[in-house]
């Protein structure tokens, strides 16, 4: 009989002053869900709300992007409530963008409207990107010319313009990111 092992991959746990940033389970699949049905959460992302099934399929898609890529996204857990607030990570979708963002680390966030306006998304970003300069030269993000909150996020941590793009024939911002110096 042959032994079945399961290999899990490596995500570290990242805490904040409010916030823990961690590997998402099978049990954060309800909040996940509900964040990403929200229509105020998904507008700037040029996606449609997600079903269930959609939310499940992008959270293995995190647990890939760690085992294949040594990177992903974290589940954003409040620490006062313990309720999952957001995701917030790095991945390479290998999007089709001219210029190429190809083999760049993506950084990509995103939180539940309830959190909107406390500084959480500045405050998850800098935790991931501090770990982020331990790993890459060099990140990038991809932002909605009218999501200006996130625009002012990706500011405040250092992201500047490099230039637009069309991306699902959508105007996108590029931005990028050089590791801090040490």
């Amino acid at each position: 009989m042959s032994k079945v092992t399961r290999l899990a991959a490596d995500v570290p746990v990242l805490e904040t002053a409010r916030l823990v940033l961690r590997a998402h389970t099978p049990a954060d699949l309800t909040d996940c869900a509900a964040m990403w049905a929200d229509p105020k959460v998904v507008r700037f992302i040029g996606l449609e709300p997600s079903s269930r099934q959609q939310t499940w399929a992008r959270m293995l898609t995190y647990a890939g992007l760690w085992t294949t890529l040594g990177f992903g996204y974290w589940a954003v857990e409040e620490k006062a409530s313990g309720r999952l607030v957001g995701e917030v990570g790095f991945a390479d979708f290998r999007r089709e963008l001219q210029p190429s963002i190809e083999g760049i680390p993506e950084a990509g966030w995103v939180f539940v409207t309830a959190v909107h306006g406390q500084g959480y998304a500045t405050e998850a970003v800098a935790a991931a990107i501090a770990w982020g300069d331990q790993k890459f030269p060099r990140t990038v993000c991809i932002i909605s010319p009218d999501h200006l909150a996130s625009i002012r996020v990706a500011q405040k941590l250092g992201y500047r313009g490099m230039g637009r793009a069309l991306y699902k024939s959508e105007p996108t911002l590029l931005m990028a990111r050089d590791r801090a110096p040490a």
